[in-house]
């Protein structure tokens, strides 16, 4: 049978979250009712399948768990507690939760863990604003309760109840597998990278299901969240962009562990330098003052670049060569010596040779060569065919090393 694990805190939702229960059952799906609460680790309702305290059993640190006494330091706890209790479970096939902003941040890490596929449904009283903190790179459906999730009534029934319905449809009528299309790589592309990235996903796409990510930030984490998942059999990583927003303020950052998910996974990977001479901003009113002299272009209305410096390049090259210090798998790095965007070229805005100089040469110093990682200089522009060529030969020499 079909299990779907319900999450919530039964000390303040118990209703809400009994209620929901029975709309799921009533679909034929077998439900786990996870109780969160951090007010009580005992919880008396016998109802409950798995208590608090056999999930706080699953925090790394529990005995200094016990002894928080603020509710945001024990939420957090309990969230963390919860990421490791769900990766424990081995029959997920999906799970909703139901909560006010507490609730939701809370909940939403452990659905953040499970892998992308799994149906995840977040009923929150948040849901109508920013939810990207909770949502991140996943694909965790967000349901605005209206009303808050205190009590029973008239909206509160049927939106419980769609909810419920809405969970247990994905879980009843899940793909077989997300992966059963071939082979998937994953790529990043910007629109001053995007020639590139075309090329290469032209060259490949008969052979490949070719996935390609904005790097927007999230979209890198999305990226890497699938090759966590193993989902993609390697990536082409065009489009290293967040990593200036991450190191420099703009508004696309990615986060300390991009990357990560190569270090983690050993899965092939080829890269590059896309777009690494740009910080992305907003509207140019939006630009921190601090910047407001600095060399700017007006990408379009709602979006602001500025030119990377050499300082600045030299801390993006060496940050991102002792990342790639930690991929275990095999690696190719290519650096496109004559421009690394669509606006990296002569009489070009963003043309300035010392700042990709110093680029290129922190990635040389920073990255420990050998003969899984090499690092390449081609005497090439990002967006030359023949860039993109070698970006797909690359590509499926590190298949071969796999």
């Amino acid at each position: 049978m079909n299990t779907i694990y319900l999450v919530g805190t039964c000390d303040t939702k118990g209703d809400e979250l009994r209620y929901l229960r029975e709309c799921i059952r009533q679909s034929g799906c077998r439900v786990v009712l996870v109780d969160v609460s951090t007010s009580d680790l005992r919880s008396h309702a016998q109802d409950v399948d798995v208590h608090p305290g056999e999930v706080a059993s699953f925090h790394p640190d529990l005995p200094k768990r016990k002894q928080l006494g603020d509710r945001g330091e024990a939420v957090a706890a309990m969230s963390q507690a919860l990421v490791e209790f769900i990766r424990s479970r081995n029959d997920v096939d999906g799970i909703i939760g139901a909560g006010g902003s507490g609730g939701t941040a809370l909940i939403a890490p452990a659905m953040r863990a499970l892998p992308v596929g799994t149906p995840k449904v977040l009923i929150s009283t948040v849901a109508s604003g920013n939810v990207a903190p909770y949502v991140g790179p996943t694909d965790i459906s967000m349901m605005y309760s209206v009303t808050d999730v205190s009590g029973l009534n008239r909206i509160s029934r049927v939106v419980l109840a769609n909810a419920g319905n809405s969970i247990a449809g994905m879980v009843l009528n899940k793909r077989a597998s997300v992966g059963d299309d071939g082979l998937a790589i994953g790529l990043t592309m910007f629109g001053v990278t995007t020639a590139c990235v075309q090329a290469v996903t032209r060259a490949l796409d008969k052979s490949f299901d070719c996935l390609v990510f904005h790097a927007t930030g999230t979209g890198g984490q999305s990226f890497e969240k699938l090759v966590d998942s193993r989902l993609l059999a390697g990536g082409i990583d065009v489009t290293t962009t967040e990593v200036c927003d991450y190191l420099i303020g703009g508004v696309f950052p990615c986060t300390s562990d991009r990357f990560g998910a190569f270090a983690r996974t050993g899965l092939p990977y080829v890269g590059s330098c896309g777009a690494l001479d740009m910080v992305n901003f907003g509207a140019m009113e939006t630009v921190p003052s601090k910047f407001r002299k600095r060399r700017l272009h007006v990408h379009n209305p709602q979006v602001t670049l500025m030119r990377t410096t050499p300082d600045e390049c030299d801390t993006i090259g060496e940050w991102i060569g002792r990342r790639l210090n930690s991929c275990t798998g095999p690696v190719r790095f290519l650096i496109p010596e004559l421009g690394v965007s669509a606006i990296d070229a002569p009489d070009q805005p963003f043309h300035d040779p010392d700042a990709d100089a110093a680029l290129f040469s922190a990635l040389e110093r920073a990255v420990r060569r050998t003969d899984k990682r090499q690092l390449t200089r081609v005497p090439l522009h990002i967006n030359d065919p023949q860039f993109a060529e070698l970006l797909v030969a690359n590509f499926q020499e590190v298949l071969r090393e796999q």
